[in-house]
């Protein structure tokens, strides 16, 4: 479906919009990392990519002797001892030295990217891809499904949100990037790959199929009997904003007074999205998220624009868990903040930070240039957001089609508690 749609069913009035994408697992930047092939209209809300103007000018604080030392003991002393092994030339040894630099740095997100590398990330941002449909980052060092999307092989095949990813086809993920085991995972449709997991220290290994992904964008139910108006809000991409419009649209319609957002399992997306869509609930000029770039320029402050047409009666619940990140959690984080919204379920994945894109030659450097804070001062980088009322669901909750979850918020907002 590429326009929203307004059908009857057991629930009264169903709103439903979707949308093709070719998809294989997120790239992690701005907001989150919410890129589902296509979806950055800004590359990502805040990556410019910067044309090489760049300073060459030496360090002459740095002694680069060992350096040196090191760099002509390898080219002297080196023997191949397996088939694996490969004398690099020399621009491959300086790539390898730069990678190490930016590593140096013990931000997951800030990577440099040799020219092959830095083409593929390319090709990835046009959406020029596909793959398991799946977002992936860096938690605690280890490569992390932030959430698989909902509809996709991912999905189908039982991978959850929270599954570290330790090995891909065989090859071991330790020290891996998102962006290198992005390469890894996607790939031609009707092909496979192997992943290996662990999920509460249980290991398993799966085998996904890749395709090319149709991921909805909004669902929106409204059950006469319980009186609660649901939007399941599955990505923000360039169209969210045009969807959950007409949603709101609807739910003032049917004279609703309780709405449920649902962000679980959604990884982000555009940061325009997230503000379009705060904005239906705060008045103009309510703060909506800060980008904080420290001392190295001046702090970019994102405020609602209208409509607010969410009338100020409504009583709000939004359900989170460790898959929603990025776009959901400057979302759910400015609700929050300003009392308009009850967040229930589990805390947020915590990815909250803001990357660049410069160009080196025919390579780039992914580097981190600030963080998101909610309107409270609340750093969303590593700390998630929290819910107001903790609910878990398990994965014998989700085998049985139990939903805790969903059941507690619709609870709260009919009782009131």
């Amino acid at each position: 479906m590429s326009e929203l749609e307004t059908e009857k069913t057991g629930k009264n009035k169903v709103v439903r919009a979707a949308a093709s994408y070719a998809a294989v697992a997120a790239v992690s930047f701005v907001v989150g990392a919410a890129f589902f092939g296509g979806t950055e209209h800004r590359v990502f809300a805040n990556i410019p990519l910067l044309s090489d103007g760049l300073s060459a000018t030496p360090d002459t604080q740095v002694d680069m002797t060992a350096f040196w030392k090191v760099w002509n003991a390898l080219d002297e002393k080196f023997v191949l001892t397996n088939a694996s092994s490969t004398i690099p030339t020399a621009q491959e040894k300086l790539w390898g030295a730069i990678q190490g630099l930016a590593a140096a740095y013990g931000d997951p997100y800030t990577i440099f990217m040799p020219p092959e590398e830095a083409k593929d990330f390319e090709d990835s941002v046009r959406g020029n891809f596909e793959g398991v449909g799946m977002e992936i980052g860096i938690r605690d060092n280890q490569l992390t499904v932030i959430s698989p999307l909902k509809g996709t092989p991912a999905e189908r095949a039982g991978i959850h949100a929270g599954d570290l990813i330790l090995q891909i086809d065989g090859k071991s993920t330790e020290g891996m990037t998102s962006d290198v085991a992005v390469g890894l995972i996607r790939g031609p449709h009707d092909t496979s790959v192997t992943l290996k997991l662990s999920r509460e220290g249980v290991i398993s290994e799966v085998t996904v199929t890749r395709a090319v992904i149709n991921i909805p964008v909004v669902e929106a139910t409204y059950n006469t009997k319980t009186g609660v108006f649901e939007i399941d809000l599955y990505s923000f991409t360039g169209t969210s904003d045009k969807f959950f419009k007409n949603a709101i649209k609807e739910f003032n319609k049917v004279g609703a007074k309780k709405l449920l957002i649902d962000l679980r399992g959604n990884p982000g997306g555009y940061l325009e999205a997230a503000v379009s869509i705060a904005s239906h609930f705060l008045p103009t000029g309510a703060l909506i998220v800060t980008e904080e770039y420290g001392e190295k320029r001046e702090n970019i402050v994102h405020r609602a624009q209208g409509p607010h047409d969410v009338p100020e009666d409504t009583k709000v619940v939004i359900l989170i868990d460790k898959g929603s990140a990025s776009a959901s959690e400057i979302l759910a984080g400015a609700l929050k903040d300003h009392n308009i919204a009850t967040l229930v379920g589990e805390k947020s994945f915590g990815k909250g930070s803001v990357q660049q894109l410069v160009s080196v030659d025919d390579a780039s450097l992914k580097v981190t240039v600030a963080r998101w804070i909610t309107p409270d001062g609340h750093w969303i980088n590593g700390n998630g957001v929290a819910p107001d009322i903790t609910v878990k669901r398990t994965a014998e909750d989700v085998k049985a089609e139990r939903d805790p979850q969903k059941d507690r918020a619709i609870q709260f907002l009919t009782e009131g508690k």
